[in-house]
């Protein structure tokens, strides 16, 4: 790990406080770290691979909405690993659905989802990982290789 040294404002070093104290970090620079790891997963390259969290607000009284977010969905099933709706009222919801694939084609389907009337505050989260393929046995079955998705630092 590398040691640097910072100038920041005295407003903005305030806010880096504040954002410690919301985060729970215990030092400024595992804060910085964070913020950094943050700004930087938006500059994924397209071909990575990742687990996206795709989080949005919907109008269920929006036409056909109801209808079409669940087939987007389904479109790509090979992608979707999970999906979360909990109703707010009677016509809003907070949905989650959680993507594997590459960061080209998470951001496309969070993306086009964000772009549907009736969506609001979407958000999208990346996780950069990598798929390591392992042979090693169960118990006392016969040794076979699958795969596991291992979390990395960064992209």
């Amino acid at each position: 790990m590398q040691r640097i040294t910072i100038a920041i404002e005295d407003d903005l070093l305030a806010e880096l406080d504040r954002h410690m104290e919301r985060s729970g970090a215990t030092n400024r620079s595992e804060a910085i770290r964070d913020l950094m790891r943050r700004a930087l997963t938006r500059n994924a390259p397209q071909e990575a691979d990742c687990i996206g969290i795709v989080s949005y607000a919907l109008d269920l009284a929006t036409r056909d909405l109801g209808r079409r977010v669940p087939q987007t969905r389904h479109s790509r099933h090979d992608q979707a690993i999970a999906a979360l709706s909990v109703p707010l009222d009677h016509t809003n919801a907070m949905e989650v659905t959680v993507m594997r694939g590459r960061v080209e084609d998470v951001e496309d389907y969070a993306h086009g989802l964000f772009a549907e009337r009736g969506i609001r505050h979407g958000h999208l989260s990346l996780v950069p990982l990598e798929d390591v393929q392992q042979i090693h046995q169960h118990g006392i079955s016969e040794p076979h290789m699958h795969s596991h998705l291992k979390i990395k630092d960064g992209f």
